[in-house]
């Protein structure tokens, strides 16, 4: 009897940033419809690792992202493009704070054009500190 054992793909934000372009959308003018490279869509729906700074973007704190940069620095102040981040969906709420380096693993998924979500997200999230 053999074992199949699948390793998880550790993801670099270069290979994010390099993994997508974008078309202009005719319906939703302000958003952008992406369009993903192979190798990025052959890892849709599969095991990754990513590593990044913690962000909270809600006063609930139910709104979870992952970051290239700390906040300060993040996508929303200007430093980057939207693949410079991904939501991060767990079972269970975080304890985590605003710019913890954390290593994620989770499902991929990748969303090219619903503009209530971000571009990169993982599903089944689970976080370890560094």
């Amino acid at each position: 009897m053999g074992t199949q054992v699948q390793a998880q793909t550790v993801l670099e934000w270069a290979d994010l940033q390099a993994g997508i372009s974008w078309e202009s959308n005719a319906d939703i003018p302000i958003f952008r419809q992406a369009v993903f490279a192979p190798e990025l869509l052959a890892l849709e729906g599969k095991e990754v690792i990513v590593t990044g700074y913690f962000l909270v973007l809600d006063g609930t704190q139910s709104v979870y992202l992952l970051s290239k940069n700390p906040m300060a620095s993040c996508f929303f102040c200007g430093n980057g493009g939207p693949e410079t981040i991904m939501e991060l969906e767990f079972d269970e709420k975080p304890s985590f704070i605003m710019d913890d380096l954390l290593s994620v693993s989770g499902v991929l998924r990748l969303n090219a054009d619903n503009p209530n979500h971000c571009y990169y997200r993982i599903e089944k999230a689970i976080a370890l500190s560094l």
